[in-house]
């Protein structure tokens, strides 16, 4: 119980892009098909496609290391 804990990183402004193919997303926002994840103290993002291939192992709560 006695984790450190760390604030999830932020992206530069302007700068979103999938953690794990690159897409770059329009503007400065996250879309909302896109998926947000928190793994180990850091805020990842990835795009419809990566979420929806990987889908299983998201549900699983698999890092995406493992995917």
């Amino acid at each position: 119980m006695d984790e450190a804990t760390h604030p999830p990183e932020q992206p530069a402004e302007g700068s979103m892009v999938c953690a794990r193919c690159g897409t770059a997303a329009d503007g400065d926002t996250v879309p909302v098909t896109w998926l947000s994840a928190v793994e180990d103290g850091r805020r990842l993002h990835f795009c419809e496609s990566c979420a929806r291939l990987h889908i299983r192992a998201i549900e699983s709560r698999l890092d995406s290391l493992w995917w």
